[in-house]
This record gives structure tokens, sequence and C-alpha cells, in this order.
């Protein structure tokens, strides 16, 4: 005769071993919420924060870390630490290396972001922050400031910048007019991008030759990338445009996302690809001339980053854009530490040190997608 109990009913155990499932809610409710994986975007604060406190206490003046953090600790509200750096010390920490460095994230944000930005725009991942010309454009500006004496400068913005980004600014207009302002057809944008490119190329080393040996070297000095010294203007440069740029490309993360099924199928989803285009294009070049406008031409920045985030985190554009602004400002500050200390007393150029990072990862990108890997 079968038995009539009932059969016992399982509880779940709540011992210690449901602990790490309670420990992970937090992260996947964040991931879920924001499209952002919580491990990869926490590994990437630290790593800037690490940075940052190496970066402020390396050069010729040695600061220590310990000194430099309680400083910066200091100069909260309601908190004061013994210890902390005074005089010339300070001075350098406050107007020279604090300024550099904070810079160093900003431009590294900016051209990660809109590299990024440019591979989702054009469905390709080997675009870069200057597909435009806004290299090219930056180039001819910085060259009529510093060799023909072009003042561009409003109030605390030094002639240099303000030159560079109404060049780099100037040839993205002219990409787009020869394209007649297509940003349905993204092959017709890049093409009028190189093609402007070619030609303000050859006005900038037309304008080179112009000038004598001193001045030519100090352009070429900045068109390899270096880093501002003079205080916090080149912060006060870059972080308006970094600021709401970036919150035009974090809002259109899901829909770059859209476009790589293709411009038909993104219609059919109620997506309309020239205006996501149009508008990533421009939050994304005025993030580029204002990083381009303070440092100089820095090259695979914007083409590493991106593509490192998508091998260790996601292929998501909703997670690659704010991952990608972080670990770029975490990567320019060690590259700049490096510019500073490998040749000291002397300074490498920045956009040297990043392209002997960033050329053997373009021929490794280039064999992964000959062999069809994502």
């Amino acid at each position: 005769m079968p038995s009539t109990q009932a059969p016992a009913r399982r509880t779940p155990h709540r011992g210690t071993g449901d602990a790490p499932a309670r420990d992970e809610r937090a992260p996947r409710a964040l991931s879920r919420a924001f499209g952002v994986p919580a491990l990869p975007l926490v590994a990437g604060l630290l790593a800037v924060l690490a940075a940052l406190a190496l970066s402020v206490s390396q050069g010729a003046a040695g600061l220590p870390v310990s000194a430099v953090v309680r400083t910066l600790l200091d100069a909260l509200p309601g908190v004061s630490l013994p210890g902390v750096l005074e005089g010339p010390e300070a001075q350098v920490l406050w107007q020279i290396r604090l300024p550099r460095s904070i810079l160093a994230v900003l431009v590294g944000t900016s051209l990660s972001m809109a590299g990024a930005a440019y591979q989702g725009v054009f469905r390709n991942p080997l675009a870069d922050p200057y597909l435009l010309g806004v290299s090219a454009g930056a180039g001819v500006g910085a060259v009529l400031a510093l060799g023909f004496g072009l003042d561009l400068s409003v109030g605390p913005f030094a002639a240099v910048p303000m030159a560079a980004f109404a060049g780099a600014l100037l040839a993205v207009l002219a990409s787009a007019l020869v394209a007649r302002g297509s940003f349905a057809d993204p092959a017709t944008l890049l093409l009028s991008g190189v093609a402007v490119a070619a030609l303000f190329s050859a006005v900038q080393t037309f304008l080179l030759q112009r000038l004598d040996q001193v001045r030519s070297r100090e352009v070429l000095g900045w068109m390899f990338g270096r880093l501002t010294t003079d205080g916090w203007s080149g912060v006060l440069t870059v972080l308006p445009y970094l600021v709401l740029s970036a919150a035009v490309l974090l809002a259109s993360g899901r829909r770059l996302d859209v476009l790589r099924v293709g411009d038909e199928e993104a219609r059919s989803l109620g997506v309309d690809a020239a205006r996501v285009r149009l508008v990533v294009v421009v939050a994304a070049t005025l993030m580029t001339a204002a990083a381009v406008s303070v440092s100089g031409l820095i090259g695979f920045v914007g083409l590493v980053i991106p593509h490192v985030v998508r091998l260790v985190a996601s292929h998501s554009y909703r997670a690659i854009l704010p991952l990608a602004g972080v670990f770029g400002g975490a990567f320019l500050l060690v590259v700049d530490v490096g510019a500073r200390t490998l040749v000291a007393p002397a300074e490498l150029p920045i956009g040297v040190i990043t392209a002997f990072v960033g050329a053997p990862f373009f021929g490794f990108v280039l064999m992964r997608r000959r062999r069809g890997a994502p």
C-alpha cells in the first residue's frame, strides 16, 4: 500500500553557502540598470586612483606618496591631517603635478570614449577619433599659432589650444560638407574624412616648410603629444566639453548597439540611424577637438582602449563607452609617468610611447579580424 505521507519540503540552506549569492545581488543589479559590468568598473576606478597617486609623486622633485595622499585628503572640508606638504612642495603639487595628472585623465577619457563612439557609428573596430580630419585640422591651427603668431586666445585660454580647437572643428565641418551632410551613409562620410585629412595635412606641411628651425621644432614637439604644466587652464579647456559630450555619448549607447545590426533593421526598431550618427559624431568630435587642443596628437589611445574593453568586459556600447573612458584615463596617466621618467631629466613625447604600445596592438587586431575572431 503506497504511503500517504507528503514528501518533505526542501528548504534552501541558509548557511554560509548562500552568502556569495546575496553578495552578488548589488553588482548584478548595477549591471542590469546601467549595462556596465560592476567588477571592471570598480577595477578601472581603482586603477585611476592608483595611477593618479603615482603620477603626482613622480618627477624631478620627488614627493612622498603618503604625504601627497595626506595633502589631498587635508584639502577636503572638515578634514585636518598632520604631515601635509608645505611651501614649494605644496606649490609643485597643486600648480604643476595635480593639474597635469588631472589633464591626463581627461584627455585619455576623451580620446577613448570618442574612439569607441566612432567605432560604433562607422561599425568599424579600426576607427579612431582622428578619422574625420581632427588631427590634421588641429595641426594646421597649431602651426598657425606657434609659427605665424595667430592669436585666438580668449580669457584664460591660450592661443595654441584655441587655434588647434578651431582647426579641428573646421576640418570636421569640411568633411561633413564634402559628404553633403550624408550621415545616413557612413562610407561616404568616412571617405570624405580621408580626403579632407589629406588636404589639411598638405597645408600643414606647406606651412611647416615656411618656418625656421626653432619654430618648426616647437611645432613638431606639439604634434608628437605633450601635456601642459601651466596650471589649470588646460583642465578648464577640456572639462566642459568632456562632461557635455560624455553625457550625450552615454545616453546614445543603446542606440549604437542597435546600429550594429544595420540601418534597415535599426529603422524597423524605431531608431533613426542618420540622426544617431549626427549626434554621436558631433559629441565625439567636440571632446576630441578639446583634448587635442591641449595635448597635441596622441595616437592609438582611442583605438587600443575600446578594444581592450571588448576583450575583457563586454561588446555592448552601453558598457564599452564608460569603461573605455575610465581605463583610458588610467592608461594615459601611466604613459605620462613614463614620458616624464624614462629619459629624465628630458621628457619623451607622449605620442611616441602610445605608438610603441598601439602599433603592435593594431597588428594584433588585424590578425584577429583576419582569423574571423570578434
